[in-house]
């Protein structure tokens, strides 16, 4: 009998099924298409899930290079966010098309022992108090599984969260519709200083928002040879779901939002290539993450506009969060409140992400109100603490679990340079708990002894001015910290016992 069962085989449930499998726990993953999804859908990552990437040894498996480094800019709202100037600056980026990071992340999960089952849907469940039985539907025809814990990573119609009960509330408008599309740009159009476009009465900067009085223009040369153009208009008809897209459409919906032609011609290649329409939209947050031994994550969990990138970077640091919590339940030793302390934790994230993507939907919206309203913004744009806090909303910087008084605990456990780094890397990749003492002789390892089944401890020192010690769960936030030369025992004492359960003997 599995464990955990993991409906969805995208890149939450994939992830997720990873972390469980360094955490001892070797999960069933279903995925209902019966192979790798090839369309085109996110281009990449952004934010903090890409120092987490990293640090499980992912981030050179999936750009050939060491580590990340923050990038100059970014976009809110279709402003260019300026971030060269940043002290801290926290905003990652990771350029890599959806599909790409799935075939990672599965070949990943496989090699740790996943086991992933495609052309496989759970159709129904039937939970109890001690398991979970699911229904499935396979090639072969029906059978079931029972687990311990069902997770719903199954996508913003997630199956697993409309049986469990669990409701979805938000808001759903119909009055817009993006049209997206890779197409090949006639090389005279492309604006050699910028990379942007050149159309007639226009300069359009690459990647960036470009705002008309009656709509939003985007151009992303993510793949040179076949970069993506997205046009978002409201209060304009749109053909039937059921009818499919052409690129004569997303030409005429470009006339309309730029008052000019764009020529453009199909993309050479076999692909697959994007041609896509999306018709209004949705906000939605599940009233909850758990409903006893079911529990959901990323888009089954929330669903929100796809502006400035957020959506992997939640749902992937859901699974983060998820993992070792539902670990710690398997395994026997999780202390009371551990497994609803994700639901605790991982809402209110998704509060503030739906609350950045509305307000730059807000911002993008046609107006003679907005373009007033973006006046007085670009305007606070000049003030560096102003990008600071938005740079740390879009990354998820911002984020901090619980309200200690320390500048560390509840925070994503800084990059510190250490005199010894392996020890510390070696348990990051492991995703291990872990207790960091950096005291003159190691004054805290004897209090981290009982523990040592679960948490780690790495003794070393570091180069910098720095915390004295951390104490490191395995999804890289900060349970507990001291800046002391002489920590307190006790309070790290009772914090490995509210995060990792009861000492051994």
């Amino acid at each position: 009998m599995p464990e955990i069962v993991i409906a969805g085989g995208g890149p939450n449930g994939l992830l997720l099924a990873a972390e469980l499998c360094l955490a001892g726990i070797r999960p069933v993953v279903l995925e209902r298409l019966p192979g790798a999804k090839e369309e085109h859908r996110a281009n990449g990552l952004v934010g903090q899930v890409v120092p987490l990437l990293h640090r499980r040894g992912l981030y050179a498996q999936l750009t050939g290079e060491a580590a990340p480094k923050p990038v100059p800019g970014f976009i809110f709202g279709g402003f260019r966010l300026d971030l060269a100037d940043l002290a801290d600056n926290p905003v990652y980026v990771l350029p890599k098309p959806q599909r790409e990071l799935e075939r990672v992340l599965a070949r990943h999960a496989a090699e740790l022992g996943a086991e992933i089952r495609r052309g496989h849907e759970c159709t129904g469940f039937t939970a109890g108090a001690d398991s979970v039985t699911v229904q499935v539907t396979g090639p072969d025809g029906p059978y079931r599984l029972t687990a311990e814990y069902l997770v719903g990573a199954d996508g913003g119609r997630s199956t697993v969260r409309k049986l469990a009960g669990i409701e979805f509330p938000g808001v759903s408008r119909d009055d817009s519709v993006s049209r997206s599309a890779q197409v090949r740009i006639p090389p005279e159009l492309i604006d050699p200083a910028t990379g942007g476009l050149r159309p007639a009465g226009h300069r359009i900067p690459p990647f960036l928002h470009y705002r008309t009085e009656t709509g939003v223009f985007t151009y992303a040369p993510f793949d040179a040879n076949a970069p993506s153009v997205n046009v978002s208009e409201r209060g304009v008809p749109a053909p039937p779901e059921e009818v499919p897209p052409t690129l004569d459409e997303v030409r005429e919906s470009i006339r309309r939002v730029l008052g000019t032609d764009l020529p453009f011609a199909p993309p050479a290649g076999a692909g697959p290539f994007q041609l896509r329409r999306l018709l209004g939209g949705n906000t939605r947050i599940a009233e909850r993450f758990r409903a006893g031994r079911v529990l959901l994550l990323g888009d089954a969990a929330h669903v929100h506009s796809a502006i400035g990138g957020p959506g992997l970077n939640l749902g992937l640091q859901d699974a983060a969060n998820l993992a070792w919590k539902l670990a710690a339940e398997v395994h026997g030793w999780a202390p009371p409140g551990l497994l609803d302390s994700y639901d605790a934790e991982r809402r209110p994230v998704s509060h503030r992400v739906v609350m950045s993507t509305q307000a730059q939907g807000a911002l993008t919206a046609p107006g003679p109100e907005v373009t007033e309203l973006r006046a007085l913004f670009g305007e606070l744009l000049g003030h560096g603490v102003v990008r600071k806090q938005l740079a740390d909303l879009l990354s998820g910087n911002d984020i901090r679990y619980g309200d200690a008084p320390d500048p560390w605990t509840g925070r994503w456990a800084p990059d510190l340079t250490l005199t010894d780094p392996e020890p510390f890397a070696a348990a990051q990749r492991a995703a291990r708990p872990i207790l960091l003492d950096l005291t003159p002789g190691a004054k805290l390892a004897a209090a981290g002894k009982p523990w040592q089944d679960r948490v780690t401890t790495v003794c070393t020192d570091a180069a910098e001015d720095a915390p004295t010690a951390l104490l490191v769960r395995p999804d890289g936030y900060v349970a507990w910290a001291s800046s002391d030369t002489e920590p307190d025992v006790d309070a790290l004492r009772s914090a490995l016992t509210r995060w990792f359960g009861a000492a051994v003997d």
